[in-house]
């Protein structure tokens, strides 16, 4: 850069209209930010998951986009290969529920949407490599998920079967356990009930123990989306066994983490949809008030079910049931609070040890034997702790572990229970009986049964129609050229399948294609994957956690089993950034609380909004958005303008006063540079406001500000500033001599200045302040120790008292208690 600015830019005005939409051109019609494979350097992918374009973007979307746009320009500036890609999760519910909203055929109306996003967009100063852009609803894209759906089956990892489901009301389609929230439909709100139907599901518990996220695979993950995946997947060990039902032969299964509680079983549960409850009431005299209780039952969601602020529902199916480990007969119940997708469907009930039990027991009128011996304060009712075993015969006396391990070797000792692993994770069940989906390439013939759509066939093409609402079955069941086809197999009279994908098949790959989006052979060629991929940093919302983020690692480690990619992890780093909330809610255009950027970009500039976004809190925190915060930021940016525009630094011989501004630019860089690293994005913009205080007080200084001080630390400045608020940083770099400054490297810091920064530590003698030293910011705790207790005044106010304690926080603090 050059010294001094040209006459012909002093004291211009700051523009950020005219200057962001100068800079939006250039960067675009430069492909600034396109990405090509380049050995020589490290290769970056920073993706944030694609977005539903079902409704233009407000400022909860837009701090997404800032953050991950930051990251790009920040990585590129230290020497990285970015790969900024961006797509559209185009198909599925919500933009199918949004274009029924609008009274827009889906295609037609997603597509509008797209534009319009685009627009907002490119206006924040977000940049993209357009080249690579996709959507899921074309058929150059959703051809790969029917392939991939045909390797799935090929596997024998997809396929169709009878199944209660979750039925959603007002959407008309199943839902995915995960997508069931509260016992509500996770897009609308709706209560949930249950169906039998056929479905295609995807045989993902085959992956379940693969899917635990140990640390060594996810430890760059938020820890609680760790936990939520590991608590969805719900890995337990323990022992199954079976049971007898007392004069008569059938049994039934049970599994039991607790093997050293069974002493304690008082009352077994079968639950309503286990098919021993439909033969038990078979002729009985309880028949007719079973079935009705059974009805009533399972018409309820699992989350009702299991929901801990209500009752324990039961019915007595008239027998008993026999615990095998010491022949007592106990009353066989069925009951809401035992479900069929868990375990075995059964379960051996312990109320002194399981509160649920415990809470059944007390309603029927249960014995409760206790078998392991609560602490003597203990006034809680199930008791779920460690102790001594008690009530249990030979296993008195024990420990919980020892207790275990000895009833699990009774068991397989007399061959009537073996060790065993169960989960809650079911398979992801991917069939919706929509329109507007990703049709599912199987075809059902009378002859054959189900045969697959042979690869050369693909895509099955989705076709228009005029009535796409929702009916209870898909709409393309009602395409009479679309269903009737000849089979692949036999040529005779066959139908296509007319239920659509989950929109999450879409999302479970699509960053995968971002390596080689237009290739028409394969769904990627492996060698541009082996580069670009795994995702370096992926950024989304922590809703996604056993959703998304769960079925791309699922699909990522099947590829892996097919040999098409050689990492078993799609995302090395993930983060989940917190929402933006208005008048006590998320924003949402159903709340009528939602922000639009645009009349904010009109006044302040998208660099004012941007800051903004960065600074309004901890990027993992939600906040609270008002618009003043805005106004906040545009004056922190014309001061930096007028900094750049309107001083006029002198030439004179350095001073220390001078070396002080450098050390603050390069203090300010550490911080900055770290920050970013680490997403604390509104501390980075602190400490570039308090830099541009030091300057401005720097240039209003008796001794004025010296030419190449002014210049290295205003370089620095801009470039610090170039990720954050890109538009002005470039204007002002250029302006003041300097090429691209997206081009630019991140400048290093100086240990020798950055070491040298002193700090107030505070001496305080039992809280009260008695003293002050400069010391250095990374002193050591003893050292400030030290200082302190030689301080003249500290050691007058002792007078010879010895402290009782020392509380040290260097640099800021030194407590000795007396």
């Amino acid at each position: 850069m050059s010294h001094g600015l040209p006459v012909v830019f002093r004291f211009m005005q700051y523009d950020p209209g005219t200057i962001e939409a100068k800079w939006q051109d250039r960067w675009e019609q430069d492909k600034t930010f396109y990405a090509v494979e380049d050995e020589a350097r490290p290769k970056f992918a920073n993706i944030q998951m694609y977005p539903y374009p079902s409704g233009v973007l407000h400022m909860g979307h837009l701090r997404n986009y800032t953050y991950v746009d930051v990251m790009t320009r920040f990585k590129r500036m230290q020497g990285f290969n970015v790969l900024a890609p961006m797509g559209w999760d185009s198909f599925g519910l919500p933009a199918e529920n949004a274009a029924i909203d609008a009274g827009v055929h889906p295609r037609d109306f997603i597509e509008q949407q797209i534009a319009q996003m685009k627009v907002q967009l490119r206006r924040l100063g977000a940049v993209y490599d357009w080249s690579r852009e996709l959507a899921s609803h074309e058929p150059a894209y959703y051809r790969w998920d029917q392939w991939l759906f045909l390797q799935l089956w090929e596997r024998g990892l997809a396929y169709k079967a009878n199944a209660p489901v979750n039925w959603c009301p007002k959407d008309q389609t199943v839902l995915a356990n995960e997508q069931v929230v509260e016992g509500l439909c996770e897009r609308c709100d709706t209560p949930v009930v249950r169906r039998d139907l056929d479905q295609w599901f995807f045989k993902i518990t085959e992956y379940a123990d693969r899917l635990l996220p140990g640390d060594s695979d996810l430890e760059e993950w938020p820890p609680r989306v760790r936990t939520m995946q590991q608590n969805w997947i719900g890995r337990s060990e323990g022992v199954s066994f079976q049971m007898a039902i007392a004069g008569r032969d059938e049994v039934f299964d049970v599994f039991t983490t607790r093997p050293d509680t069974t002493f304690g079983m008082t009352f077994a549960v079968l639950a309503p949809e286990h098919p021993l409850v439909d033969l038990l009431l078979a002729g009985s005299e309880h028949e007719e008030a079973g079935r009705a209780f059974v009805a009533e039952v399972t018409n309820e969601s699992d989350i009702d079910r299991l929901s801990t602020d209500r009752p324990k529902k039961g019915f007595f199916l008239g027998v008993n049931a026999v615990n095998p480990i010491n022949g007592a007969e106990v009353p066989l119940y069925t009951a809401d609070y035992v479900l069929m997708g868990y375990g075995t469907g059964a379960i051996m009930a312990v109320p002194g040890q399981d509160q649920r039990d415990w809470e059944f027991a007390v309603a029927h009128d249960i014995e409760i034997i206790r078998t392991v011996q609560p602490p003597e304060d203990f006034d809680g009712e199930a008791y779920t702790g460690d102790g001594v075993i008690v009530n249990s015969d030979w296993l008195d006396g024990l420990d919980k572990d020892a207790g275990i391990a000895k009833s699990i070797e009774w068991f397989e000792s007399r061959e009537i229970g073996t060790t065993d692993v169960k989960y809650r994770l079911r398979d992801w069940l991917i069939s919706r009986q929509r329109y507007w989906g990703a049709p599912i390439p199987m075809i059902s013939c009378p002859r054959c049964g189900l045969v697959p759509v042979p690869e050369s066939e693909l895509p099955v093409l989705h076709p228009d129609v005029e009535d796409y609402q929702p009916k209870g079955q898909s709409p393309l069941a009602a395409v009479a050229e679309f269903v009737n086809v000849d089979c692949p197999s036999c040529g005779g009279p066959a139908k296509r399948e007319t239920d659509t994908m989950d929109t999450f098949v879409d999302s479970s790959w699509y960053f995968l294609r971002y390596s080689d989006p237009h290739n028409e052979s394969a769904i990627f060629d492996p060698e541009k994957v082996k580069y670009w991929m795994p995702v370096d940093l992926y950024v989304g919302g922590v809703e996604h956690a056993v959703l998304h983020l769960l079925y791309a690692r699922f699909i990522v480690k099947v590829l892996a089993d097919m040999g098409l990619v050689t990492f078993s992890e799609p995302f090395l780093r993930m983060f989940t950034q917190g929402m933006i909330t208005k008048d006590g809610a998320k924003m949402s255009k159903s709340k009528g609380n939602v922000v639009s950027p645009d009349p904010l970009y009109d006044y302040y500039g998208a660099d004012a909004v941007r800051l903004y976004e960065l600074f309004i809190g901890p990027a993992t925190d939600d906040a609270v958005w008002t618009d003043r915060g805005v106004e906040g930021t545009f004056r922190f940016l014309k001061k930096v303008w007028r900094l750049g525009t309107e001083v006029e630094p002198v030439d004179r011989a350095r001073a220390g006063g001078d070396r002080d501004v450098i050390a603050k630019a390069h203090r300010t860089l550490r911080k900055v540079g770290s920050d970013i690293e680490r997403f604390h994005f509104n501390t980075a913009v602190a400490a570039l406001m308090e830099l541009s205080n030091t300057l401005n007080d720097y240039v209003r200084s008796d001794a004025g500000a010296e030419r190449e001080t002014f210049d290295q630390a205003y370089s620095m400045l801009l470039k610090m500033l170039a990720p954050l608020a890109p538009h002005m940083a470039h204007e002002l770099w250029e302006m003041r001599g300097g090429e691209l400054l997206a081009n630019e490297s991140w400048p290093d810091w100086d240990p020798d200045l950055v070491i040298e920064e002193t700090v107030t530590m505070v001496i305080q003698i039992s809280g009260k302040v008695r003293a002050r030293l400069e010391v250095a910011s990374g002193i050591a705790e003893d050292e400030a120790i030290s200082l302190a207790l030689s301080n003249e005044r500290i050691v007058t106010q002792l007078d010879g008292v010895e402290p009782k304690r020392i509380i040290a926080r260097p640099p800021k603090l030194v407590n000795i208690v007396v």
